[in-house]
């Protein structure tokens, strides 16, 4: 498929307030988007999404009839509409409500009032899964290597998997937490564990320890997806467990191919 800009994007605005979506759009339109639909309802979103395709859909996170949460989790688990990237639009800053959104897949989360370079960026991230591209390994046919994922969201398992599978990796295996991780661990041999830091039964940092002090998988590859601010100290911890690289939620394909071009090199 060739390569789409951000003038051939078709974008979905959902924005209840009409300041706020002319504010929006006249940004967007600085950034050379070529088409934009603005709706201001939840249900008008998914009505629009139904009569006609769309690229990716910038929405705010409450309105009358619903949450912006709400049309994320409809979108993704529509086959239809799954690999539609979703960027939030929010004066929300309660971590536990940004939380919900980085569980469900969520491409990227811009504030308001944000700067135009946040949203240039969030609409590259929203192309690169857009525009998929092989990833070119010099020690690995892409497609031969092995990867567990674990997470205990299946929603984010499933934006994962879809960052993955743009770069042509294909051998896919998933885990809802730590523990089952280690039964496939046992069973199965892998190049590659992409894992969430918190989970039910065994987190992120159990799993990576047991990697890391077992003499058969001491070798592989981590990568750790977390919430939390990769600087802050409680990160710094985890990578004392071994840890080969930490990766923030919204789960960016850029920042993922840099990581796994230098791991799987190595």
């Amino acid at each position: 498929m060739d390569h789409i800009s951000f003038s051939d994007l078709h974008i979905l605005l959902v924005e209840p307030s009409d300041t706020q979506r002319k504010i929006i759009t006249s940004l967007l339109i600085k950034e050379s988007v070529g088409e934009i639909d603005a709706v201001s309802t939840v249900a008008e979103a998914k009505s629009a999404l139904k009569s006609h395709s769309s690229d990716v859909v910038v929405s705010a996170m409450y309105f009358e009839d619903g949450t912006g949460l709400d049309l994320l989790k409809s979108i993704k688990n529509d086959k239809e509409t799954a690999s539609i990237p979703f960027m939030l639009v929010s004066s929300e800053n309660r971590v536990s409500k940004l939380e919900e959104f980085k569980q469900a897949g969520v491409a990227a989360i811009l504030p308001k009032p944000f700067k135009p370079e946040y949203l240039s960026r969030a609409l590259r991230a929203s192309l690169d899964l857009i525009n998929t591209e092989e990833l070119d390994l010099e020690l690995f046919d892409v497609q031969d290597v092995r990867v567990l994922l674990v997470d205990d969201s299946k929603l984010a398992r499933n934006h994962i998997r879809r960052v993955l599978e743009g770069m042509g990796l294909e051998k896919i295996t998933e885990a809802e937490n730590g523990a089952m991780a280690l039964t496939y661990l046992k069973d199965q041999e892998f190049d590659l564990v992409v894992t969430d830091y918190n989970m039910p039964e065994m987190d992120g940092r159990e799993l990576s320890e047991y990697i890391r002090f077992n003499a058969e998988t001491a070798h592989i590859p981590i990568i750790m997806v977390t919430s939390e601010a990769v600087d802050s100290p409680h990160m710094a911890n985890i990578q004392q467990t071994g840890v080969n690289a930490l990766c923030d939620k919204p789960f960016e394909a850029s920042e993922v191919r840099k990581m796994l071009a230098s791991l799987l090199s190595e």
